[in-house]
């Protein structure tokens, strides 16, 4: 039996934000057990071939031990209580103590073993989505394999043919298993550490829940009425940056196993798709974007170089994920007069506040009682004020200087001088003024007039 110092190796600051515990057959690896949801750091590889590990947002890294040159890992399948945000915990499914489960990485040309244990109240399995591998270690409830009861220790081993980005979840009774949040990502890097190489690699889960406000457990047979949507199981404005140093070449990988697709967008840069989980992308057939949909049941990964120093939202386009806790039955009240109704509903409830008679933003500076574990529908707070979002949410924040290995929050970007939107008072700021030999006057600039002198003898236009 290793060392509890020698199985976690260079990553030994993992262990004090885990709870470690011993399991009872010890011939099993441990299963260390995370109760943060904060982000952890990489966890540098304590054996075998070297590689530069990701970063999992709001999440860690599963450690292994060598064991006669098979790198072996323990998942424990259990009920968890997951913090969504400040505020709210979820009462899911997960392994090793959180929803996703933590990632597993390893490298192109390993062999690995899995022991999964399965602490729920009904069987299980995993099943290693996108990976090659035997047809009896896939993990389909009655198809390639026994469950795996309640009680009861499986053993997976495969080895890695190929690298890239992959997931695992269960595949016996998926419905129930995955809407509780039983899910995490499996990163296999390439045996050569030059073949795209990256200076940061993020990984996130898409996931989605239904969860009642005021209550802790999701409602699991919901199809498409979600009212949670989430990155890493974790909600704006409590899901992670991404801390980036000026210059570096950065991956993002995300995976989609929610009921939907999902069009990411990242502000202020373009970037190219490089990875799906089917492998990596040639270079010659790689396309640009700003915006990149994660299909249902499928990771893409993409690239830029941090050359733009700035925060940069980075979310969900379609913009009820950018909310939280959302009341789908809501009428519209946009210009409607409701001074009449409100004065009436004072009398029995003087806490009423009118909402929605212009719009939706209010309520995200409004100070309104809500049930308890329960997040408000809009919340998070910018230097300039309330962002009035939520869910699918969170910022890439690029600065010079941030040292290797450093993902810390390096707080607000300090724009330089003349960079910011401003008010128009009816004259423009010396350091905005245009050069002394343009035409400068007091009103706003003129718009362009098109020309649509007739020409050739026609006046038609």
């Amino acid at each position: 039996m290793v060392s509890r110092r020698q199985f976690i190796g260079a990553g030994a600051a993992l262990a004090g934000a885990a709870a470690w515990s011993r399991t009872s057959a010890m011939s099993l690896p441990e299963a260390p057990v995370m109760e943060d949801a904060t982000t952890q750091p990489p966890l540098m590889p304590s054996a075998g071939p070297e590689y530069n590990p990701v970063v999992t947002l709001n999440g860690w890294s599963l450690p292994f031990r060598m064991n006669n040159g098979v790198k072996e890992f323990h998942l424990v399948a259990e009920p968890v209580e997951r913090q969504m945000g400040e505020g709210m915990t979820a009462y899911l499914w997960g392994y090793n103590g959180q929803s996703p489960g933590p990632t597993i990485e390893c490298v192109e040309g390993d062999r690995v073993r899995i022991f999964v244990s399965n602490k729920l109240p009904e069987h299980t399995t995993v099943h290693w989505h996108g990976m090659l591998l035997p047809c009896g270690m896939d993990g389909v409830t009655g198809l390639t394999q026994p469950p795996i009861p309640p009680g009861k220790t499986f053993v997976y081993e495969f080895d890695m043919k190929k690298s890239g980005t992959f997931m695992y979840h269960p595949h016996g009774d998926e419905m129930v298993q995955m809407a509780m949040g039983m899910m995490g990502f499996f990163v296999v890097h390439p045996k050569d550490p030059t073949f795209m190489p990256v200076d940061r690699d993020f990984v996130f889960l898409l996931s989605a829940y239904d969860i009642d406000p005021g209550t802790y457990i999701p409602r699991v047979m919901e199809m498409t009425d979600f009212n949670l949507w989430a990155i890493n199981s974790r909600v704006f404005p409590d899901v992670a940056p991404l801390v980036v140093r000026k210059d570096d070449r950065v991956r993002v990988r995300v995976g989609n196993l929610t009921m939907t697709n999902h069009p990411i967008h990242m502000h202020g840069y373009d970037f190219e798709v490089t990875c799906t989980d089917g492998g990596w992308v040639r270079p010659e057939a790689r396309w640009p974007e700003v915006t990149i949909d994660i299909p249902v049941g499928a990771m893409r990964a993409y690239e830029f170089d941090a050359v733009y120093e700035g925060d940069w939202a980075l979310h969900c386009h379609k913009s009820h994920h950018t909310m939280n806790a959302m009341g789908h039955e809501i009428p519209t009240f946009i210009g409607a007069d409701k001074t009449a109704v409100t004065r009436k509903l004072k009398q029995v409830q003087p806490e009423y506040m009118p909402m929605g008679t212009k719009g939706m933003a209010d309520m995200a500076e409004m100070s309104m009682p809500i049930p308890d574990n329960t997040i408000p529908m809009m919340t998070g707070w910018g230097q300039f004020g309330s962002l009035e979002m939520g869910g699918m949410f969170t910022v890439v924040k690029v600065r010079e200087g941030i040292e290797p290995g450093n993902y810390d929050d390096p707080g607000d970007y300090q724009h330089p001088p003349g960079t910011v939107a401003y008010e128009w008072t009816g004259s423009l700021p010396e350091a905005a003024a245009a050069p002394a030999s343009s035409e400068q006057g007091s009103a706003l600039p003129a718009t362009p007039v098109r020309d649509v002198t007739p020409t050739g003898g026609h006046s038609g236009h």
